[in-house]
């Protein structure tokens, strides 16, 4: 289909650091190796300080700037608006532009409190009635070994599931001088290592077993709770300012949880697993099998078939690269590897062909909601000393 038979699709995106630079790579590739049904446009990105937001517009291939994200609002050109701002901003937002007509992706958590999703999500479903759609950006669950998983254990591959464990293991907050950040401030992130990288292992094992976690016990630890003042307000050059200041955010979690199926579960979410980049791993056991996986190993899924004879059985290696597998067809051919970009350009696709045909697009707020409330449970099981919280 040529792009002048296509409805447009105008993009205004607010925010453009790290996930704004995500998002950029995948509206911009998204429409070149996918046959999108709509044509999509990066018409606008936003940012508060005039010359950083032109330079990331011309740099990130923007049509056009602004410095208050309620411009886009009043736009006619903006049909739907990216949100890749810290989580305390998520909600006034979302709801406002929801409200104007405007579609959302909105980045995870979905926002810093039960109370702010929840306002949310029952704006996205006034929304809905009028064909104005919401997700919420969980990108991992577009990696299409995690996608294999889940259609292994929806096809009964596994059996009964039985065990979940699901760790999200990080590196970068191990040395005490590392420099402060929006991240590590509870007004604007919420939480630390539980709503930042937690909340991806808590949706990824929900969205893998099709079962929503019913109850946890947990602990939240900070280890450092000083750091040096950041030489620039983003805190991400990793230079240090003068002084030093609080730090407010959990630097790891762990809790067990309950599946509604009726298996156990455990979490771990750490900024303190020293040599542990971005180490995403679900292993999941079921009655008559497991899957296992590793985000650090992204094009693989280990599958271990418990209905084979004991002399030959083992986990199985499988690449996941082969046309037949999720969204692989649009890229190489098999066995060139997919990175970690490619997560965000799926889930670009799946939201533009969730548009154009007039459904629901996944993961909705209301699955983000769901994970908000898991989160919720921990941090007052940990305040409570670990005692079982039920959701």
């Amino acid at each position: 289909m040529g792009d002048a038979a296509r409805a447009r699709l105008g993009v205004g995106m607010v925010g453009y650091s790290f996930m704004g630079a995500a998002h950029s790579q995948a509206w911009r590739t998204a429409p070149r190796f996918f046959d999108l049904p709509l044509r999509t446009e990066m018409t606008a990105v936003v940012g508060r300080d005039k010359e950083r937001v032109t330079e990331a517009a011309e740099r990130l291939g923007w049509e056009s700037t602004e410095t208050d994200w309620r411009r886009l609002l009043e736009r006619d050109d903006i049909d739907l608006v990216d949100i890749c701002t810290p989580g305390n901003t998520h909600a006034e937002i979302a709801i406002a532009a929801l409200d104007a007509g405007k579609h959302v992706l909105c980045e995870k958590p979905l926002a810093n409190s039960v109370a702010e999703a929840e306002q949310m999500t029952a704006a996205a479903e006034r929304a809905a009635a009028r064909g104005v759609r919401s997700m919420v950006g969980f990108t991992y669950r577009r990696v299409p070994a995690i996608q294999l998983a889940r259609q292994l254990v929806a096809e009964g591959r596994i059996g009964e599931v039985r065990h979940v464990r699901a760790q999200y293991l990080q590196d970068w907050l191990t040395d005490p001088a590392a420099p402060l950040s929006w991240r590590l401030d509870k007004a604007k992130a919420g939480s630390g290592a539980l709503g930042d990288i937690g909340a991806h292992v808590v949706d990824l094992a929900q969205f893998v077993t099709d079962q929503s976690v019913v109850g946890v016990n947990g602990t939240l630890e900070t280890f450092v709770t000083e750091r040096p003042v950041a030489a620039s307000s983003s805190g991400l050059t990793g230079e240090a300012g003068e002084g030093t200041g609080p730090v407010t955010v959990d630097d790891a979690a762990l809790f067990f949880g309950r599946l509604s199926g009726g298996g156990l579960a455990s979490f771990e979410a750490t900024r303190f697993a020293a040599g542990r980049k971005n180490a995403i791993r679900l292993e999941i056991n079921g009655s008559r099998g497991s899957v296992a996986f590793d985000f650090e190993d992204m094009n693989v899924l280990h599958y271990f078939d418990g209905d084979e004879p004991g002399a030959t059985a083992g986990f199985r290696r499988i690449v996941v690269t082969e046309p037949e597998h999720p969204y692989v067809a649009a890229w190489w051919p098999p066995g060139h590897g997919l990175g970690y970009e490619h997560g965000f350009t799926h889930q670009v696709v799946d939201l533009v062909e969730d548009l154009a045909a007039g459904r629901a697009p996944t993961p909705s707020f209301a699955d983000g909601l769901a994970v908000q409330r898991v989160l919720d449970a921990v941090e007052r099981s940990s305040d409570s000393g670990g005692a079982w919280t039920e959701i």
